[in-house]
Order: C-alpha cells, then structure tokens, then sequence
C-alpha cells in the first residue's frame, strides 16, 4: 500500500473526533445572530453551550467550519475553531445522539420547505418595470427553476391570475419576500439548490432590494448601479430581464471560481 495514504489514514485516526466552533458576536444588528443561527442549523451543528457548537472532525466540517468563520468575522464578530476530546461532563455517545436529533430536524424543516419540480414552460408572473429582485428572481427561475419559463408582466395589484400561472414579488404571490427574505432568497429556500455562490447573489440582492445591509455585500453599490443603467435604458421588461440576467450570470461565474462568493 502506498505509504502517503497509509500516513494519510493514521493521521485521521489519530484526529480528535470533535471539531468545535466557538464564536461570539456584536450586539448589533440583531439580524446577525439569527443569520449565524440559521446557517449552523443548516449544517447540522449541535450546540454545546452558548456560542459552542460542534460537529464529527473532519475535512468537510472544517471547511464548512472555515467559511461560517469568514462570515462572523466579516461581520464584526470573533471566531475560533479547535479540535477536541472530551474526558469529562459528556460522552461521545451523547454527542453522537445531539447530532442526529439537529440534523434529522434539518432534514424535516428542508423538506416541509422544498416545493417539487415545477413543470417545465410555466407561465411566471410579476409587477411591471420589474427591478432588482424581480430582475435577479427571473434569472433564478430560468436558470435553475425552470428553464422554458415564460414570463408575464402586469399591474401591482388587482391581477387575477389564470390557471396554471405562478407569481413572484408581488402582491399574493405564490413566492415573495417571507420574513427578513427578499424574493430570491424565498425561491432558494423553497427550490434549494445547495449553492454557496447562489446563496451569495442572494444577499446582494437583499441589501440592494431591502436596503437594510443585512449582508454588507461589497459587490452591492455596483450591482446596483448596472440594474440602474438597464432599467433607465431598457424599452421593455423583457429586455430588462435579458440583459439583467447576462449580469448575474457573469456574477454566478465569477463566485463559482472564487469558492461561493466568499468576501
């Protein structure tokens, strides 16, 4: 056997069997806390105590780990990750049981949001003169939704859909903003395409959408100032979701090279 993998097998055995992040936040924004919340339930991590959490060593967790650890810091806050044994107050047995109770409820949460495929050529509707969300959630929709979509654009309220359409940002929409989410986050939640970069436009598209910097995204001023020069130009919505989406296309590219838009 080759020794570079045997090395490679003893030096695993020989890791600890808990990879541990320990982090703290600002007091402010608020929203911080629930993001960092939300995005270590996604990965399965059990908390072991306030701003402890931990998850089975190992070269996935790390890098999960690493990039959770990016954000908190990008954000204002500190983070550490260690790697550990433990030798009293709590078994591995009870570690193991921790985590497979946090992620069988992520698995239950992803699938009660998950919508099934859609049809392929529906009908989506939306406001006229669409605009960043709007322009960001049809490329989203075609590129990874459904590719034959067909899109209509109408008044912002008193639209009465047909049968068979789907709507988008606007008012009773089947997918609009939910919570603290703009529309494209809503469409990632419930079509979850398990994509780093795509998770990344969508927080652009939030500080540009919602004007709140949730993600102090620092693509956001120039994002936004080419979805500004298309609409004053564009003669029609459909150009403006055309030539939008060559923009995030370019953008997607560019995060996808760049390990999911990491800041």
């Amino acid at each position: 056997m080759n020794d570079t993998i045997v090395s490679a097998a003893q030096e695993a055995a020989r890791r600890p069997p808990w990879l541990l992040l320990i982090h703290q936040l600002p007091p402010k924004p608020d929203y911080l806390r629930v993001k960092v919340r939300r995005r270590l339930h996604q990965l399965g991590a059990a908390a072991l105590k306030n701003s402890v959490y931990l998850l089975r060593n190992g070269d996935d967790a790390l890098e999960d780990f690493t990039w959770l650890l990016r954000e908190i810091e990008g954000d204002g806050g500190s983070a550490m990750i260690c790697e550990a044994e433990f030798v009293d107050g709590i078994t591995d047995e009870e570690i193991e049981a921790m985590l497979r109770t946090e992620q069988a409820e992520g698995v239950g949460d992803e699938e009660e949001k998950s919508e099934k495929p859609v049809e392929p050529g529906r009908t989506w509707v939306t406001r006229e003169k669409v605009f960043v969300d709007r322009i960001a959630s049809a490329w989203l929709i075609r590129r990874f939704i459904d590719p034959k979509a067909k899109f209509k654009f109408v008044s912002a309220r008193g639209y009465a859909p047909r049968a068979g359409e789907l709507r988008f940002d606007m008012f009773q929409a089947e997918y609009t903003h939910e919570g603290d989410r703009c529309t494209f986050q809503t469409l990632l939640d419930r079509f979850p395409q398990n994509d780093r970069a795509l998770e990344a436009i969508g927080e652009i598209v939030h500080d540009i959408d919602c004007k709140d910097d949730m993600f102090n995204r620092p693509e956001k001023e120039g994002v936004a100032r080419l979805l500004r020069s298309i609409a004053d130009s564009a003669e029609s919505d459909a150009e403006r979701i055309e030539r939008g989406g060559a923009i995030f296309d370019d953008l997607y590219a560019s995060f996808r090279k760049t390990r999911g838009g990491a800041r």
